[in-house]
C-alpha cells in the first residue's frame, strides 16, 4: 500500500478511458451502440495500432508517438492538444503503413490521436487514443482532472486517480485543498482505494473558478480551472426527447433514441468526460461476435460521440437510423442516439449541434428508462448520483 509520502501526481487534463474497449460489469450497457447490421458485413481488414496505448498518463515529451497499420494504408493521422486544439505535426512513411509525431511534445498536456486507414478493397478503418505527457518537474505520479487552465461544465468533479492504492487516506486528503471562488463547501470522497474526487453539494456555480492546492513531499502545486455556463440536458427515455437547458432556460429539444427494452440506458446523472468527432465502435472489443468470429457490429466512424460512463455509455450521432426512429422508438444497446450523417459532415444535424454546443463537464440526465439501476457514482464522472450525506461520510478527513 502506498503512503502519502510515496505519492506523486501529474496534473493533467480530463478523464481518459478506452473509447471502444469497455469492460464494465453492467452487460446491458457494455455494448453501447446502435449498430446497423449491414456494417458488420463490410469490416475492413486494416488494423491500426497506436503507441503508446490509450490512457497513458506519464508520457515523456521526447517519447515516440507512432501509428502503424497492417493489411492496409494510413490515409489520415491527426494528433491534437485537447485543451487548445493545436495540432502536432507528423511524418507519414512513403508506403503509408506508419506515422510518427515530430517531437518534442509539450509538458503536462493531453493529446488525442485519431487515425484513419483503408484496406485493399477500399474499406475504411479508424482508431483513437488519448494520451498525456508528464508534468514539468515530474513532481507527482498519478492523474488529476480537469486540466489546468481549462473551462468545463458545471458537473465536472475534481478527480484524483492514483497509480497505487493509498493506505493513509486521511494523510493524503489533508494534503489537498479544493476551493471555489463562489464560496461553496467542497468535500472529498474516496470512491475506491485509488480514486479521490471532490465536489460541492450541488453543481458548481457558473462562471466560478476552482482552485486545487496540493502539498506533497514538500512540493506545492496549484491547478485552477473555470466553470463555464450551466448546461443540463435531460433525456426522457419514455417520450424519446432530450431537453437542453442553458443557464436554466430551454434552448433546444432534440428527438432521441435510447436503449431498447433488452438493453436499456442507465437512469441518473452522467457527465461528459470525452468528445470525439468520429470514433470506431467494434462489437468484438466487448465480446460480441458472430459464430464465424466476426464482430456483431463494426461502425468505423460513429459521429459526434461523447462519453458518459466508463462502462461505455455514449451520446452520439446516428446516421443509420431513419426518421421513424428518433423521437419514436428506442433501438440502441444503451447509448443515446441523435440524428446525424456519415462522417460528421453536416453541422446542421441535431448531433452536430449538440456536440458543438457541449463542454466536457456538462451534465446529461436520463430519466424514465426501463433500466431499474441508477448509474453508479464511480462509473465515469457520475459522482452526483450519491446523496450529499453519503458523500461527506466518505471523506477520510471526517
Amino acid at each position: 500500500m502506498a503512503t502519502a509520502g510515496a505519492l506523486a501526481l501529474t496534473a493533467l487534463g480530463g478523464t481518459s478511458y478506452a473509447a471502444t474497449n469497455d469492460t464494465g460489469a453492467h452487460p446491458e450497457t457494455r455494448t453501447q451502440t446502435q449498430a446497423p447490421q449491414t456494417d458488420a458485413q463490410d469490416v475492413s481488414d486494416a488494423r491500426i495500432g497506436i503507441t503508446p496505448g490509450q490512457g497513458v498518463h506519464s508520457l515523456g515529451v521526447n517519447d515516440p508517438v507512432n501509428v502503424t497499420v497492417s493489411d492496409g494504408r494510413l490515409t489520415k493521422v491527426t494528433m491534437t492538444a485537447v485543451a487548445t486544439g493545436t495540432e502536432v505535426q507528423g511524418t507519414l512513411s512513403a508506403d503509408g503503413t506508419s506515422w510518427k509525431a515530430n517531437g518534442p511534445l509539450k509538458q503536462a498536456t493531453r493529446y488525442q490521436v485519431a487515425a484513419e486507414a483503408v484496406d485493399a478493397k477500399g474499406r475504411a478503418a479508424t482508431e483513437n487514443a488519448t494520451i498525456s505527457t508528464a508534468s514539468p518537474a515530474n513532481d507527482f505520479l498519478g492523474h488529476l482532472s480537469p486540466e489546468n487552465g481549462s473551462t468545463v461544465g458545471v458537473g465536472m468533479p475534481v478527480s484524483f486517480n492514483f497509480d497505487k492504492a493509498i493506505g493513509d487516506k486521511a494523510a493524503m486528503e489533508s494534503r489537498i485543498q479544493v476551493s471555489t471562488s463562489s464560496g461553496e463547501q467542497v468535500v472529498g470522497h474516496w470512491l475506491n482505494n485509488s480514486r479521490l474526487d471532490f465536489r460541492p453539494e450541488h453543481y458548481w456555480k457558473p462562471g466560478s473558478t476552482v482552485t486545487v492546492d496540493m502539498s506533497l513531499d514538500g512540493v506545492q502545486k496549484t491547478v485552477t480551472f473555470k466553470i463555464g455556463r450551466s448546461q443540463i440536458s435531460t433525456v426522457d427515455a419514455k417520450t424519446k426527447q432530450m431537453t437542453v437547458k442553458r443557464d436554466g432556460k430551454t434552448i433546444k429539444t432534440i428527438p432521441i433514441s435510447s436503449g431498447s427494452a433488452e438493453h436499456p440506458t442507465y437512469n441518473g446523472q452522467m457527465v461528459i468526460s470525452e468528445k470525439y468527432r468520429k470514433i470506431h465502435m467494434n462489437g468484438a472489443t466487448v465480446g460480441l461476435t458472430e459464430k464465424d468470429g466476426k464482430p456483431s457490429y463494426d461502425i468505423k466512424a460513429v459521429p459526434h460521440a461523447m462519453r458518459l460512463t466508463a462502462s461505455g455509455t455514449f451520446i452520439h450521432g446516428n446516421y443509420w437510423g431513419g426518421d421513424s426512429v428518433f423521437g419514436k422508438v428506442n433501438t440502441s444497446h444503451g447509448c443515446v442516439g441523435l440524428k446525424d450523417v456519415r462522417n460528421a459532415g453536416n453541422g446542421k444535424m441535431p448531433a452536430a449541434w449538440f456536440f458543438d454546443n457541449s463542454l466536457t463537464g456538462d451534465v446529461v440526465i436520463v430519466k424514465n428508462s426501463a433500466d431499474k439501476a441508477t448509474v453508479a457514482p464511480d462509473n465515469g464522472l457520475s459522482d452526483w448520483n450519491m446523496p450529499w450525506s453519503q458523500w461527506v461520510s466518505g471523506s477520510a478527513s471526517n
